[in-house]
């Protein structure tokens, strides 16, 4: 396969992802408590990436057939190796930007101690709280002939230690650091606002558990396991899915270790015996110089909540401007297209939509997908209401959605409960769409209200997440979505729409045919223009695509919050490409297609990122934007973004990414902050002319 200087490995582009969110645990304008959710977010970020990534290119690497990706022409297991040597990389960043972060606190009358600083008198107490509150209850192991070495679970935190005896023979202590019983956060008696993590505590007392040993090394270690399980791989249309997919979670459990973290060093020796006992290589043991598990920050914020200034300034999502949630949303959608912003506009003209839809008689069926809810979702209830109601609701759950997978098995027991009918999506393809298609019979026959969005049907991430949610009585619209429905519940992907783009069949090429047609636009000398938001760019085929159109003179902006395997900027290739990435306060997930400027500009918002998976592999639909308001909004959501220099890195030709800069005598602009503000504004304008319209 050709090498080509435009393409970036995969693996190592999330990487530097998420090294952009390690960042904002060390930019000097987020502010401290902010910057704790910061660094605990890249742990979550780099567990799950060992978990699903690397853990499947660990298997590829033991496969009898080499693989290789389609980009940079890397086998497995060179990606491996590039991965853990970088990631080595960041644990020195990391620590040096923890570091910071402790001093920081230490200075709000917080901190995490080590027990040589205690006094005397300290010391003496938290060894009698150690022996009364946590030595009852842990569970300490020596491994011998008579007791193998113990199955360690998932991001679990162990002490292991090296014993000697009088014989001189050593042995592997192991003790369980994670418990319910205990606190995480063990506070120092004299000093309010000082702590020990739980698991140091456990490894200064350990000898106490090995009376018998002398403790030649200690150390705190945590394993990651390959979480890569495809429910595909054991698909049986005779068994039940749920309990297959039950079966699945049970089973990801005990799967292999992809890494080892341990908090101190350890002897050559040991290290051998331990990557032996766990069967990994030992470039997968990395020395890490900070806590292993982050959890206990959102502890420490809760300490420092009554300072609101160490904290981002709070806002909630608004009502947008022409909308009246008193009133019958069901109405005012077949009057004009409403577009929901997330997080800056509320979620709850939807919720007001269901809510309409379970009461409203002419109301026939209901059809939804779901992938993600949150824990204690009112779409659920509503969805249940209505179907308690009498209307007939269809809800597709995916229960393939990657760590979510029980919370959606118990959300289909709970609507199946209450009267819904239930599917589970396709067998080949994960559903990810997010379509809820609403039926009404009137007078005049079948009309449907359509609800598309680029985020899931959940009312905590929406608060978290920019995403957007199209609702409009199109009928052409509706009549597709319906066709995509009959599809799913005779368990075949729909092969074709009119107006939407549907993945797997006609997503991939819809989006090539419209980057076409800005192409024969720039190649006559037009003002072609390609703008896209997403979260991933690895598709090949789009990839080559926007090549070729860089190449034909074709203006191309594209947002990328994570992975892109195309580098910008490298001259006869990519020089028409700008290539941002945002990451601030708000997770930026929405999904913007733009081709074209102007009266002839198609805009569309959509469920899927240009990665291969999305267009060719899962169900997911881009829906056009027709009403103009609608297409003004999205637009200037689209150049706001372009235009942040406070939450913004661009990538360069070198593939890497620097901080974006404001022109001379420009003020640095927040695209987060200023669209909360403009959503603030746009209600209160809305009210004050309404107040005036009322005015005798």
């Amino acid at each position: 396969m050709e090498r080509n200087s435009s393409y970036k490995n995969r693996e190592l582009s999330w990487l530097q992802f998420n090294e952009r969110v390690l960042n904002e645990a060390g930019n000097s304008k987020t502010p401290l408590a902010e910057k704790l959710t910061f660094i605990s977010i890249y742990q979550k970020n780099l567990d799950e990436f060992f978990m699903v990534r690397v853990g499947t290119l660990m298997v590829q690497s033991n496969s009898k057939e080499e693989i290789r990706e389609n980009k940079t022409w890397m086998t497995s297991r060179e990606q491996v190796n590039a991965i853990l040597e970088r990631v080595k990389e960041l644990e020195i960043k990391k620590t040096e930007i923890y570091d910071n972060l402790m001093k920081e606190l230490h200075s709000e009358g917080l901190s995490i101690i080590n027990f040589n600083k205690l006094s005397s008198e300290d010391a003496a107490l938290l060894e009698k709280y150690f022996d009364t509150h946590i030595a009852p209850f842990l569970s300490p192991i020596i491994v011998n002939k008579h007791q193998m070495f113990p199955f360690l679970d998932n991001k679990e935190l162990y002490a292991i230690v090296l014993l000697e005896k009088n014989d001189g023979k050593s042995r592997i202590g192991i003790v369980p650091c994670t418990n319910t019983v205990f606190k995480r956060l063990i506070g120092v008696p004299s000093h309010p606002g000082s702590f020990m993590l739980c698991e140091e505590l456990i490894l200064h007392f350990v000898s106490k558990l090995f009376d018998r040993y002398n403790i030649v090394q200690k150390s705190v270690m945590r394993v990651t396991r390959n979480a890569d399980i495809d429910a595909g791989d054991v698909y049986d249309e005779d068994l039940d899915y749920r309990d297959v997919m039950e079966h699945l979670i049970r089973q990801r459990k005990r799967l292999s270790p992809v890494r080892l973290e341990l908090s101190r060093d350890i002897n050559e020796n040991t290290l051998e015996k331990i990557a032996l006992y766990l069967g990994i290589e030992k470039n997968h043991i990395i020395r890490v110089n900070t806590p292993l598990d982050f959890s206990f920050t959102r502890l420490l914020q809760n300490y420092l909540s009554d300072k609101t200034e160490l904290f981002y300034k709070q806002y909630s999502p608004r009502l947008p401007a022409g909308i009246n949630v008193k009133e019958s949303l069901i109405k005012q959608i077949e009057q004009k297209d409403i577009l929901l912003s997330y997080p800056f506009e509320s979620m709850k003209p939807f919720m007001r939509l269901l809510n309409d839809a379970a009461e409203d008689e002419s109301v026939v069926a209901i059809m939804i997908t779901l992938y993600r809810v949150a824990d204690r979702s009112k779409v659920i209830e509503l969805l249940s209401e209505a179907a308690e109601n009498g209307k007939k609701v269809i809800v597709l759950v995916e229960l393939r959605a990657r760590f979510d997978e029980e919370n959606n098995i118990e959300m289909s027991k709970r609507l199946e409960e209450a009267g819904c009918n239930i599917i589970y999506g396709l067998g080949e393809y994960k559903v990810h769409s997010k379509l809820c298609l609403i039926v009404r019979k009137t007078e005049d026959g079948i009309s449907y209200i359509t609800q598309i969005g680029t985020g899931n049907y959940n009312e905590e991430t929406s608060r978290m997440y920019t995403d957007f949610s199209l609702l409009t009585a199109n009928p052409a619209i509706g009549e597709d979505a319906s066709q995509l429905f009959k599809a799913l519940m005779q368990g075949k992907p729909v092969e074709h729409t009119e107006q939407l783009l549907v993945a797997p069949k006609e997503l991939q090429n819809g989006i090539l045919r419209l980057m076409d047609e800005q192409i024969v636009r720039a190649s006559h000398g037009g003002d072609g223009y390609i703008g896209i938001k997403i979260n991933a760019l690895t598709d090949r085929a789009l990839i080559e695509k926007f090549i070729e159109a860089s190449r034909a003179g074709v203006k191309i902006e594209l947002i990328v919050r994570g992975i892109c395997c195309l580098i910008p900027d490298i001259p006869g290739q990519t020089d028409n490409i700008t290539v941002v990435s945002i990451v601030g306060r708000f997770l930026e997930h929405s999904r913007i297609y733009r081709f074209g400027k102007g009266k002839d500009e198609k805009i569309f918002i959509a469920s899927a990122d240009f990665m291969t998976r999305n267009t060719t592999r899962r169900v997911e639909v881009a829906v056009p934007v027709f009403d103009e308001d609608a297409k003004k909004k999205l637009k200037h959501v689209f150049d706001t973004l372009m235009a942040d220099t406070e939450n913004g890195s661009i990538q360069t030709s070198d593939g890497l990414y620097k901080e974006r800069l404001p022109q001379e005598n420009e003020a640095r602009v927040n695209s987060q902050e200023l669209l909360f503000e403009e959503a603030y504004k746009a209600e209160a304008d809305a009210a004050k002319n309404s107040h005036n319209e009322k005015m005798p």
